[in-house]
């Protein structure tokens, strides 16, 4: 490394813009991943503060980690919004996406869980699924009073029940062949009901969950058929291209169990069959959840599906909400809904349906 002033330097650097200094100073050693002691700055959120794009590329190709956050919590990518550069945002976020789909690629995915834990903090699957679970008002809660699903996200699941039922594969174009995966709370079952499915199918894990399903009756419900067991081991009971749209929503699984789901969609939908998801990838800093949002986009584009996610405002910053529950597992004011139609098979699947029918 250069000397201990170099740090300093580089920060300085960035600050004016300067891409010769800048430069300068790497190809004597300074150290990219320099932080301010009294507050975590990086050279690389001062360039993004700054709106200097050059000196952004310059500084990543170096090394500087797009995913350092200062002593607050904030990356790169919150200082370029922040200071209104919108340029800058997309260089950053492109960046960092490149980078987390390289090093999937490298591992194997085993490192998807560091930044991309799909919902919540909680233990792995099989602990989840020997705990006993509580449902106490309007949540529903496992032994260390983490919450797995709470009445807040009622808003949010009308809007994906209305996504997965507007496919028009029911009679007169109304809704088709449904699937949720996830009961929860019930409360987007309940939706996907107001908007008479042609058939609805639940698959759940957790014992309790699947009494409380009985308790309410819904084995009992016209068209409903529910799957008890891990999504791993029942999927296998679904027919191919039998679905029009599905619904995701686990709980103690990362990202890396949900592209695994991911490459069962094609199998299980239909063309044109609608795919969405409880968004809460990474959801403690918003930089990271545009990042593992666009991963989402990418891998399913690459799967044969168009993906698009609106924005819808949410407001969970109550404290009364979270009373009892032992982690926060929603901190943003937004909530970006996905939208994911099945537009083309891979080739190898349209492959296999051929070699079949021969």
């Amino acid at each position: 490394m250069g000397d201990d002033n170099t740090g300093p330097q580089l920060m300085e650097a960035c600050r004016s813009g300067d891409l010769v200094l800048v430069q300068s100073l790497l190809e004597a050693d300074a150290d990219v991943t320099y932080s301010n002691p009294d507050d975590g700055v990086t050279p690389l959120m001062i360039a993004a503060e700054g709106g200097h794009i050059p000196v952004i590329t310059v500084l990543l190709e170096a090394g500087a980690p797009w995913n350092a956050q200062d002593k607050d919590g904030h990356t790169a990518g919150e200082y370029a919004t922040s200071s209104g550069n919108r340029e800058t945002l997309p260089v950053l976020l492109d960046w960092a996406v490149t980078a987390e789909l390289l090093l999937s690629s490298i591992s194997d995915g085993s490192d998807a869980k560091i930044v991309g834990e799909k919902k919540r903090k909680t233990a792995e699957s099989e602990s989840y699924l020997g705990q006993k679970l509580r449902y106490v008002d309007g949540k529903l809660l496992d032994e260390d009073n983490e919450a797995v699903m709470m009445g807040w996200e009622a808003p949010l699941m009308v809007h994906h029940a209305d996504i997965i039922c507007a496919s028009g594969g029911g009679a007169g174009g109304g809704c088709g062949d449904v699937l949720n995966v996830g009961f929860g709370l019930g409360i987007i079952d309940e939706e996907i009901q107001k908007r008479n499915p042609r058939s609805h199918t639940i698959i759940e894990a957790h014992p309790d969950v699947y009494a409380r399903m009985l308790e309410l009756g819904w084995d009992k419900k016209p068209g409903v058929k529910i799957l008890f067991g891990k999504w791993q081991d029942v999927v296998g009971k679904l027919e191919d291209h039998s679905l029009d749209g599905i619904f995701w929503d686990t709980y103690a699984e990362y990202y890396e169990d949900m592209r695994i789901w991911h490459k069962e969609l094609p199998r299980l939908l239909r063309p044109n069959g609608v795919y969405t998801f409880f968004n809460g990838l990474a959801p403690d800093n918003l930089f990271f959840h545009l990042v593992y949002g666009e991963i989402a986009r990418r891998e399913l584009n690459a799967l044969g599906f168009s993906v698009k996610y609106d924005a819808v405002p949410i407001d969970a910053s109550s404290e009364e909400i979270w009373e009892g529950v032992a982690n926060r597992y929603w901190n943003f004011t937004v909530y970006f809904v996905p939208t994911c139609v099945l537009i083309e098979q891979k080739k190898e699947e349209i492959t296999r349906e051929e070699t079949t029918t021969e």
